[in-house]
């Protein structure tokens, strides 16, 4: 029987859609991290807001840093009569959330579970981009069969209003609004439109991040990054690729919204480069302009482009609060960075960290190794360039083949048949080449980080470098870079464990999931 009504049936871009009266969206928890409590996951609190905004009541169980996360669900299950589900993951998620549909099913024999997300869109565009070559069961449409065996729905693209699609009856096994021109497809102007994340649905006092000492909070200026580095997923995705701009107004009224429902005076903009937006000198203007009517300090956090950075925008992040920068340098390497189709020299790297200097900014410098063509050499030369810019905080990742992104979409067999199961990509400029180690993302994820003072894996490896070694050279830079830098290991913070009794608090199930005392 199903148990939830619907209170609209409408059309739109001839789909049907239909708000529920009530649903359950779901954040797995993130087992490859070593602190999952840092920042909570903002894409499916948009959608819950959305949905809010329609009527309809909405819970979210935020499984994040949840240890038996399987529990947790089967008590939910057990004592509401929701039978709509949906789920967010990205692909080190995956295997967790499969765990959790899994579960629902085996509890709830009418349960709809709609996945979303990340993952669906970057398998959803590997997919596509094998139509179009004319690759017949492929990779990617192998990811797309097993997510159908698994999940009822899948959104590809902008979840935020394809949701009402997927919660039809009649709903298709694919939503696919990753398309510029579809109905669904979020612009500046909608994103402008949408409501806040519903960060009311989650425990945000059990989140415990900070910048340097204030109490931080993320949020998302901008969607989308128009780069094409060959490790990065979603190149061949709208949704990811396309810029979409949020106008600077909105953003600082939005800050200055958390800031007086949270008390947070910390930011973090999870954008993939603020700098790419030509706005930006304008909206720190605005966030120094906002803080000082307010009579507060902000501090924050986020990412940008080192060959755009510049003097100017250096100066006005300091004076809008920002004392640190993320960067994705990859390399240190020359011959790696034009491999990657990175954009950037070693020069115009070392550049942007100088700048960051002058203006007072910190820089976690973020680089990955196992990348086409790498040997001993690239690595050291990595190891080197880090030891010359000094950053203030640095990590180095073994590069994963994610559905979507070139190095996955790109291979190809390798030409070996005792070879089955590995694939080569192979850079066109250069010739050199990566090989991959064939990954079941619905049931592995220790491929992506590791406790940085051992505990990496490798799934790649180059002519030169097995991947057992490449796991060995990380491990060496991390040690030799920290120590003489003096930067210590990050070993984050133990995992929490859901206590049944939780589930006797008043606010079941939307509180479910607090920390203990």
């Amino acid at each position: 029987m199903n148990i939830v009504t619907f209170q609209a049936i409408e059309m739109k871009g001839g789909m049907k859609r239909a708000v529920p009266d009530r649903i359950c969206l779901i954040i797995p928890p993130s087992l490859f991290l070593l602190d999952n409590r840092v920042f909570v996951s903002l894409g499916i609190l948009r959608v819950a807001a959305v949905l809010e905004d329609s009527g309809a009541k909405v819970d979210v169980l935020d499984l994040s840093g949840i240890t038996n996360y399987i529990d947790a669900i089967i008590d939910y299950v057990k004592v509401t009569e929701v039978n709509i589900f949906g789920l967010t993951a990205t692909t080190p998620q995956l295997p967790p959330a499969v765990k959790i549909a899994n579960a629902i099913r085996s509890t709830r024999k009418d349960a709809k579970i709609i996945f979303g997300g990340p993952h669906a869109t970057l398998v959803n565009a590997a997919q596509k981009g094998e139509q179009k070559r004319g690759v017949v069961n492929g990779r990617g449409a192998k990811a797309m069969n097993r997510m159908h065996e698994i999940f009822d729905v899948v959104i590809a693209g902008d979840g935020e209003e394809s949701i009402f699609v997927a919660c039809h009856p009649d709903s298709p096994k694919l939503v696919d609004v990753d398309e510029r021109n579809s109905p669904f497809f979020l612009n500046n102007k909608s994103l402008d439109a949408l409501p806040w994340p519903a960060r009311h649905l989650v425990d945000i006092d059990s989140y415990h991040y900070t910048i340097e000492g204030f109490p931080a909070i993320s949020l998302i200026a901008q969607l989308g990054c128009p780069f094409n580095c060959g490790f990065c997923g979603g190149r061949e995705s709208p949704m990811l690729r396309n810029i979409r701009m949020r106008s600077s107004e909105n953003i600082v009224v939005e800050m200055e919204h958390i800031w007086k429902t949270t008390r947070r005076t910390g930011f973090m903009f999870y954008d993939d480069e603020l700098n790419v937006n030509k706005s930006m000198i304008e909206l720190m203007n605005l966030i120094a302009k906002k803080q000082e009517e307010l009579g507060l300090k902000w501090r924050l956090r986020g990412f940008i482009k080192s060959q755009l950075f510049t003097d100017e925008q250096a100066k006005a992040m300091y004076n809008a609060g920002f004392r640190w920068i993320l960067v994705g340098f990859e390399s240190g390497s020359e011959k790696i960075l034009t491999n990657i189709n990175k954009q950037a020299t070693r020069d115009e790297n070392t550049r942007c960290m100088e700048i960051a200097k002058r203006h007072g900014l910190k820089v976690k410098a973020l680089m990955s190794i196992g990348h086409p063509g790498e040997t001993y050499e690239t690595i050291e030369e990595t190891r080197k360039w880090l030891l010359e810019v000094n950053p203030a905080d640095f990590d180095v990742t073994v590069i994963t083949c994610y559905p979507g992104t070139p190095y996955y979409d790109q291979a190809v067999p390798h030409p070996d048949p005792k070879n089955s199961g590995i694939w080569v990509y192979t850079y066109q400029k250069t010739g050199d080449r990566l090989y991959q180690i064939e990954v079941d993302y619905t049931t592995t994820a220790d491929y992506y980080k590791g406790d940085p003072d051992g505990g990496y894996k490798s799934y790649v490896f180059t002519d030169d470098l097995s991947t057992e070694k490449l796991v060995e050279l990380r491990d060496h830079v991390e040690r030799e870079v920290r120590k003489e830098l003096g930067i210590p290991f990050n070993h984050g913070t133990p995992a929490m464990l859901y206590e049944h009794s939780m589930g006797q608090h008043g606010t079941f199930p939307r509180n479910i999931l607090r920390k203990t005392p």
